[in-house]
């Protein structure tokens, strides 16, 4: 089964909005696992304002029934504060539905706090008599243990609320982490796979690959491959592992008809300072030197394009591009990545290689062989100018214009 690489491309959206849902979830339950415990810390609080309500004297009459009102008002003020924020809490209305349950336990709550602040009016006032303050008492009491009672309920319910919250949130982030941990892996594999039918299309006489994508397996059914020369070993370079001279003229016969609006061009590059009379380096390191050579060569290579190693010192490419600036373009492209590598060995230390080139347009109504001539003719131009440079036909005609 083959897959759409354009399909593949386009669901990245689908896999960015999981990775924002996550984010934001992952936001949003840090904000309500604080406003969770938080509302737990107000009825503890609660708690406390009731405490300092019963431990008042009632020595100076005045300053209690003063102290009584404002605590009275603190807790209705946070009894109507937790109402409010219920309001807000989302979350634990859609994953618990304990709404009913909730509120009601709070109106049981306010119940209790007009009970209590009832009884501590009547308790904190001037007795008439010591059986009548006694009574007062024990109502005062009994309202608060029941006011507290029920802070307690709400207490253990909102901490079971929140273990059971928390666990479904918890799920969910791990969910939807492991959803995309498994997108990103997938991803990863159908890149890589694109990237290997790139690869192959790039080089397609490369073997034993089997296409992931339509388009990849379209473009190769367009370009009709005929079977491969390249790995007949007569055909190639023992050394570079590219073709030599047969080989080349095989493989451009193969492929001059894949694209042929394009242009063809010829260029013969040959390593300055390097001739096999005069040998300046061990066997070793000179094929060391025409393996890396070809090998950055290939790394040019279109899948319309030969390399091939003619010669000791001489490569041979033919490129196919939509036009002529930009054939010579990439020749020069490719002189100058050479120029960049860095070579060295205990004899030489570190060396640099160049090569000078001759570049020519390859007409239709010209054969190959006679274009790798011209193109040598116009390699010994370039070697009369200098090294690392590349010749074109015009410098010739300007040259010989001169003399």
């Amino acid at each position: 089964m083959k897959y759409s690489a354009k399909k593949i491309f386009r669901s990245i959206f689908y896999s960015l909005v999981i990775a924002i849902v996550v984010l934001i979830s992952s936001i949003i339950t840090s904000a309500d696992f604080s406003n969770s415990y938080e509302k737990i810390d107000n009825l503890y609080s609660l708690k406390e304002k009731a405490s300092q309500l019963k431990s008042l004297s009632k020595d100076n009459h005045e300053l209690i029934m003063l102290q009584n009102g404002t605590i009275h008002l603190v807790i209705q003020n946070q009894i109507e504060g937790l109402k409010s924020s219920y309001n807000f809490n989302f979350i634990e209305k859609m994953i618990l539905s304990n709404t009913k349950e909730y509120l009601a336990d709070l109106e049981k709550l306010g119940k209790h706090a007009i009970n209590f602040n009832n009884s501590s009016d009547a308790y904190f006032k001037n007795s008439k008599s010591s059986e009548d303050e006694e009574i007062k008492r024990v109502a005062f009491e009994a309202s608060y243990y029941a006011f507290i009672e029920q802070i307690d309920l709400l207490i253990s319910k909102s901490i079971g609320y929140n273990k059971e919250k928390h666990a479904i949130e918890n799920n969910i982030l791990y969910l939807l982490l492991i959803m995309l941990l498994l997108i990103a892996l997938w991803y990863k594999k159908s890149t890589d796979a694109i990237y290997n039918d790139l690869a192959f299309l790039h080089n397609i006489e490369k073997a034993n690959h089997t296409i992931f994508t339509k388009e990849a397996d379209a473009i190769a059914f367009r370009m009709k491959r005929k079977p491969s020369v390249s790995e007949n070993p007569a055909m190639l370079d023992p050394i570079t592992g590219v073709s030599n001279l047969k080989g080349l003229m095989n493989s451009y016969a193969e492929k001059k008809g894949m694209k042929e609006s394009n242009f063809t061009s010829v260029t013969v590059f040959e390593i300055d300072n390097f001739s096999k009379s005069e040998k300046k380096y061990s066997d070793e390191f000179t094929n060391d030197i025409l393996k890396k050579i070809a090998y950055t060569i290939g790394l040019h290579e279109q899948v319309t394009d030969v390399v091939a190693r003619t010669d000791y010192n001489q490569f041979i490419i033919v490129l196919s591009r939509p036009n002529k600036e930009l054939g010579f373009k990439d020749a020069d492209t490719i002189r100058q990545s050479i120029s960049e590598l860095k070579f060295s060995s205990a004899q030489t230390g570190s060396i640099t290689v160049t090569v000078s080139g001759g570049y020519v347009i390859k007409p239709n109504n010209v054969t190959l062989e006679e274009s790798i001539k011209q193109a040598k003719k116009v390699l010994q131009h370039a070697k009369g100018v200098g090294i690392n440079t590349i010749s074109q036909v015009k410098d010739l005609a300007q040259s010989e214009l001169k003399s």
